[in-house]
């Protein structure tokens, strides 16, 4: 607003009284304004004196911006954002789903809190708060401005410029807040355990292959073994029969030779006997 740049004007009190007075209900902001500004001088009363209203969605978002569940928040979203690198595609599905749900049970808290001071938001403000608080979630400038408290009008998730900040927010526009050097420590704890999850399960899937890989050799060199040794006894069957086979060979060869000569002898002999006959056969005549 313009009375940040205003001569003398300090800025921290300003924006101190803002997150103060934003943080009543609407109906009672204009006179707590105009009370607060009479009560001081120079510069910084007429900054006070310039404060706008807010809207109903970005009172019960100055409301929620004080509440506790709303700053675990925002440190979880900043360590989720830096974590996001690192994940696959389910992993990211999954967190995205959780911060959707973060958001719909942050936009509650905040009716809540604004029902806790007799202000019932609309469908309109409702959904005008979850957008808000989305953006505070999803974009680092958002959630410090939101964590401010000093909203005048309601963020958009990938509409936050500069300009359009000046326009929304009372007194100062925040920086991004950094992650606390905590959140960043444990997020590099939960990045290094997950790595050394993640190669713990890969070396696990590998011994899983390597034993059935295993297992199988193991199974075909049994059947094999088996095999072998079933072929080996049949050899050596083969081999008895063979050695038999040759032996009777070895007779019947034998017989064959005697008989052989039996039958030389026998045509030898039948030979000299009918020489004889023929010679008998002639001096009878």
């Amino acid at each position: 607003m313009g009375a940040d740049g205003a001569k003398g004007l300090d800025v921290a009190a300003l924006d101190a009284v803002a997150a103060e007075l934003l943080s009543r209900p609407p109906a009672d902001f204009t006179r707590a304004r105009n009370d607060r500004a009479a009560a001081e001088t120079g510069a910084l009363a007429r900054g006070i004196r310039g404060l706008r209203k807010p809207t109903v969605a970005a009172w019960a978002v100055n409301l929620l911006s004080h509440d506790p569940a709303f700053r675990e928040a925002l440190e979880l979203s900043g360590a989720l954002r830096e974590a996001q690198d690192d994940l696959d595609a389910a992993e990211l599905a999954r967190l995205g789903k959780q911060r959707r749900a973060l958001v719909a049970a942050l936009a509650r808290r905040a009716a809540d809190l604004a029902r806790d001071a007799d202000v019932t938001l609309t469908a309109g403000a409702r959904d005008e708060v979850e957008r808000t608080v989305n953006a505070a979630i999803v974009d680092p400038v958002a959630g410090a401005v939101v964590a401010a408290g000093r909203l005048l009008r309601p963020l958009d998730p990938g509409a936050v410029t500069a300009d359009d900040l000046a326009e929304r927010v009372a007194g100062s526009v925040p920086g991004a807040i950094e992650p606390p050097a905590a959140a960043r420590d444990d997020l590099a704890e939960r990045r290094a355990r997950r790595e050394a999850e993640k190669r713990r399960r890969e070396a696990e899937r590998a011994a899983s292959g390597a034993r059935r890989e295993l297992a199988r050799i193991e199974g075909k060199t049994a059947t094999a073994r088996e095999k072998a040794d079933r072929l080996h006894e049949r050899v050596d069957d083969l081999r008895r029969d063979l050695a038999r086979v040759v032996d009777e060979a070895e007779t019947a060869d034998a017989a064959v030779d005697k008989l052989e000569r039996q039958a030389r002898e026998a045509r030898d002999a039948l030979s000299a006997a009918e020489r004889k006959v023929g010679d008998a056969a002639a001096r009878g005549q």
